[in-house]
């Protein structure tokens, strides 16, 4: 059972470190959009030979206070069905990895993939730094079965967070319980040493490729 007092302590930051944190991520987005860019470009060359099929996917995500919200990324699945995992797919079904293309597995060890979400983080759904954004079919059903899963979304989702660094991927309802445990520690503790353990943390996970899918 998660621990009450993470539950009750869920919050939102103050308004300080909320306009500091909100001014780092516009900062971060738009020093990232020439990298996304360059990316896209060669991807838009690429894809014709390893993954033909659109350049981007869209996909509808739960947001900051329980809201949709469509998500943008680079295509790492062959083209046809939709990424992820959604409806009618339920939230303890495995992700498809036979769908994965040799190119989008490549993208994803290295988390190029999530490069477009700086365009969710410009516009103000995403954050750099949060509670990673579940599929919105699967984030209803843990909304009743997972204890907690409300209060994560207290903040804006990010691009990377805690339960990511130290866990990886989540797949299923027992590693989503184990997730929100972390996301509710990472609210409760929010704070700029925080902010940067998970970036350090973040780097080091690109760089090893330790929890990619």
């Amino acid at each position: 059972m998660l621990n009450q007092d993470v539950l009750r302590n869920a919050r939102s930051p103050g308004r300080g470190f909320a306009a500091a944190k909100r001014g780092f991520d516009i900062a971060v987005a738009l020093l990232a959009l020439p990298a996304v860019l360059g990316v896209a470009a060669v991807l838009l060359l690429l894809n014709p030979i390893a993954n033909r099929g659109p350049l981007f996917f869209v996909q509808a995500r739960m947001g900051r206070n329980c809201k949709r919200f469509t998500i943008v990324k680079f295509r790492t699945m062959s083209a046809g069905q939709p990424e992820g995992g959604p409806a009618p797919r339920g939230p303890d079904d495995p992700v498809e990895d036979e769908r994965i293309t040799p190119l989008g597995r490549m993208l994803r060890r290295a988390r190029i993939d999530e490069l477009p979400q700086f365009f969710n983080v410009l516009s103000g759904d995403m954050s750099v730094i949060g509670p990673r954004p579940d599929v919105w079919d699967h984030a209803i059903h843990y909304l009743d079965s997972v204890p907690g899963y409300r209060a994560r979304h207290t903040l804006r989702p990010g691009i990377t967070g805690l339960a990511q660094v130290r866990g990886g991927y989540a797949e299923g309802i027992r590693a989503t319980v184990q997730k929100t445990r972390e996301d509710l520690a990472y609210i409760d503790g929010l704070s700029p040493r925080m902010e940067l353990y998970i970036l350090l943390r973040t780097v080091q996970v690109v760089f090893t490729g330790k929890g990619a899918r």
